[in-house]
């Protein structure tokens, strides 16, 4: 990026295209190279634009704003169409949650970033093969390899999404950290519509019942689920319009979280041996030990990728190093309980996937932890950091595909 806009300096249609691509990498490499660039109108003027913080709300253009509405309508018909056709709600939402989400925020993506018609093409034929794969698969609610593909289908679309996040790169580092850090700013904007959301609803059914009129169940089935499939697309473009309204409350909430789940953590770590409970004889314990175990993770990550673009700060660092060393810990047990319970009593489809995601975590968990220690050491950067968590992501993505195609078959749809 730092090259593109050295050699675009005086061509403002390829600097608002850079600009446009990736917002946060452009303000983080041209700040960087602001200093020799002073006094060029072009350089001054594009500092005071990216340094201007508005007092209002940027509501995004109206042709934005017909795009989020017509997906949203069309993910709030795609969730409604087990009335509509009397499908058997359990399986078809167990199978197509992730369907109802990411393709149209992907289509939001698309509009934005205006990707081309061969980047549009692809992106449409996976999800197109998602959605028939998985709503083939034997209708089977005993089955654990339709039960695995299904949670894992969601983290194969995630991918999807990002692609057209990143304008169809593959191999852009900053585009992946970017969508992490999106994803971040996304979630509490998320939430907080959600909340609001919840609040307006209250007030509105309790309103209608003081008048004796009962809303609750039409409200529930169609203004609810409707409205529910609009919050992905809602927090997606408020965060793309507004990054300023989020982009300082995530990584805050980053920072404070992070030294109290280390906190936790170690406590956890030693109430697990008065407790009587243990991972390599309780399934439900051990399912849970890795749920926590994805969270943690998921919190560091998240944390490495909303500091990216800050100077290394040691004291974060640390915490950060010290977590990574203390889930490393809990990934450990975790990935001993599920080797311990394939040699007791064979190999599941199940405990096939867990030990698959559990070595995955465990070595990017190792990649993290040695950099963290590097930066801590002042060897290297924060960003590098983020870098190593990029790089690495495709491998879930991979292991997930594995999951869902080659796990009902290698397993007999079991």
């Amino acid at each position: 990026m730092k090259a593109e806009i050295l050699n675009n300096l005086d061509n403002t249609a390829e600097l608002e295209k850079l600009y446009r691509k990736n917002k946060s990498e452009f303000k983080k490499e041209f700040d960087a190279l602001y200093s020799q660039l002073q006094n060029r109108n072009l350089a001054d003027f594009w500092h005071a634009r990216l340094h201007y913080e508005s007092d209002g709300i940027n509501w995004g253009s109206s042709k934005d704003w017909l795009v989020v509405i017509i997906a949203s309508l069309l993910a709030g018909l795609y969730a409604k169409l087990p009335e509509i056709f009397s499908i058997e709600n359990e399986l078809f939402y167990a199978k197509n949650l992730g369907l109802m989400v990411f393709p149209f925020v992907s289509v939001y993506f698309i509009w934005i970033n205006k990707l081309t018609i061969r980047t549009i093409l692809i992106v449409a034929s996976l999800f197109v093969v998602s959605l028939i794969y998985i709503n083939f698969l034997p209708n089977d609610k005993s089955s654990d390899t339709l039960i695995l593909a299904c949670i894992h289908l969601p983290l194969l679309l995630w991918a999807i999404l990002g692609y057209t996040f990143g304008s169809g790169s593959l191999k852009d580092l900053t585009s992946r950290l970017a969508f992490l850090r999106f994803n971040g700013d996304a979630v509490v904007m998320g939430a907080l519509l959600v909340l609001s959301g919840m609040l307006l609803s209250g007030v509105t059914i309790g309103l209608f019942g003081l008048i004796g009129i009962d809303i609750e169940k039409f409200y529930v089935e169609y203004i609810g689920i409707f409205g529910m499939a609009a919050i992905p697309l809602l927090a997606s473009h408020l965060t793309q319009t507004n990054p300023q309204l989020v982009n300082k409350v995530s990584p805050i909430i980053a920072k404070i979280f992070s030294p109290i789940v280390l906190v936790m953590l170690v406590i956890y770590l030693g109430a697990i041996v008065f407790s009587g409970k243990d991972p390599y004889n309780d399934r439900e314990f051990l399912l849970l030990f890795n749920l926590l175990l994805i969270g943690v993770m998921a919190l560091i990550f998240f944390s490495i990728a909303e500091s990216s673009d800050e100077k290394n700060r040691k004291s974060g660092t640390w915490i950060l190093l010290l977590l990574s060393a203390v889930t490393l810990i809990v990934n450990a047990i975790a990935l001993s309980a599920i080797i311990f319970r394939i040699n007791e009593w064979g190999l599941t489809p199940n405990r096939l996937a867990v030990l698959g995601i559990n070595v995955l975590m465990m070595i990017h968990l190792i990649l993290v932890g040695k950099k963290l220690f590097l930066a801590v050491k002042g060897r290297t950067e924060i960003q590098q950091v983020g870098n190593t968590i990029s790089a690495y992501l495709p491998v879930y993505f991979i292991w997930s595909a594995i999951v869902i195609f080659l796990f009902p078959i290698l397993f007999g749809f079991a």
